[in-house]
């Protein structure tokens, strides 16, 4: 059914999160309000055959034919190599501007892809749709346009520093992966029921045992992780809660390390309920009330697009100069 926008505004661009596992798309008016939304489970490991271009027909084909030549951008994994065209990494230090000029039009299309952003040097590292999350959270908070840290948790979390309203470096923790592939494939996970639950009053003691845990330990995170198994053996921990404590354990040696590295966190960007955890774990080290901020994508996507597109730069009553859709 064809939304109904109504007072909210005409269409002005199709915004898509495209990631690994999944495919969220937007339909944004003026200022970046979304008009109407869709989640697939088709992120690009989820595309049969890589035809990334019948999805991208699929979802967004009812807000083509109602808007035709409305502009589209897409951020995340699709603009990687095992993506649809891949969008070269623009290195950091970079703000909004360099990753502008950084867009990649997909051939036969109207949609351009971000890319994503590279750290070289002695610690080289890599992000590919977080930049978009950094840059909405950063349009929608001022407060962070100066030297700020930003946590992003995920399956491969970030700890950001930005400077000057541009992303000045980052580091990369493997928690979220760590934790799925040890309740999966290692003696860790088989202690616990099969059955996922939500956190209660058992598991978030659980869990912040294990925060406290990694953070008061000084013989390694391989060590620790044992203790998944053997405080269950002595009848220390009930193996119900077993995944909540090795949770503690690897986002608790996560939190550590970052706050060792940066000063405290200044926002805590991604999912609600996982952002929840992170800012418990905080809590735990004495770092109380970070904020949150939830899904920032469509935000950033707007932003981007909005330098990066003249009709939108229009509709926005804006003078902001155009940027071409080239690759760095």
């Amino acid at each position: 059914m064809t939304p109904d926008h109504g007072a909210r505004g005409e269409a002005r661009l199709i915004a898509l999160d495209w990631g690994t596992s999944s495919l969220r798309a937007y339909l944004l008016g003026d200022a970046g309000v979304v008009l109407d939304r869709r989640a697939e489970p088709l992120g690009i490991l989820n595309v049969t055959d890589r035809d990334f271009a019948s999805v991208f027909a699929a979802v967004t084909e009812e807000w083509r034919r109602a808007n035709p030549g409305i502009p589209a951008l897409a951020s995340g994994m699709i603009g990687s190599a095992q993506g649809w065209v891949e969008a070269a990494y623009v290195d950091v230090p970079a703000d909004l501007d360099a990753v502008a000029r950084g867009l990649v039009t997909v051939p036969g299309t109207t949609l351009r892809l971000v890319p994503g952003l590279a750290q070289r040097g002695a610690s080289p590292d890599v992000m590919r749709g977080e930049e978009t999350q950094i840059f909405g959270a950063l349009a929608q908070r001022s407060e962070l346009g100066g030297r700020a840290t930003l946590v992003m948790p995920g399956t491969h979390s970030k700890w950001v520093r930005l400077a000057e309203g541009g992303i000045a470096g980052f580091t990369t923790y493997m928690t979220g992966e760590l934790f799925a592939v040890l309740r999966a494939h290692s003696i860790l996970g088989r202690l616990a029921s099969p059955d996922t639950r939500p956190i209660g009053e058992a598991a978030e003691a659980a869990f912040t045992r294990g925060v406290h845990h990694a953070g008061g330990a000084s013989q390694g995170l391989a060590t620790l992780l044992f203790s998944a198994r053997s405080a269950v053996l002595v009848g220390d921990l009930s193996s119900d809660d077993s995944l909540e404590y090795l949770s503690g354990l690897l986002i608790g040696d996560e939190v550590r390390a970052g706050l060792a590295d940066e000063k405290r966190p200044d926002a805590i960007i991604g999912e609600p309920a996982l952002c929840a955890r992170y800012a418990m774990a905080l809590a735990t080290f004495g770092v109380h009330d970070v904020p949150i901020v939830g899904d920032a994508a469509a935000a950033g996507l707007w932003s981007i697009a909005s330098l990066a597109t003249p009709t939108l730069q229009r509709g926005e009553g804006s003078s902001r100069r155009s940027v071409s859709g080239r690759s760095n």
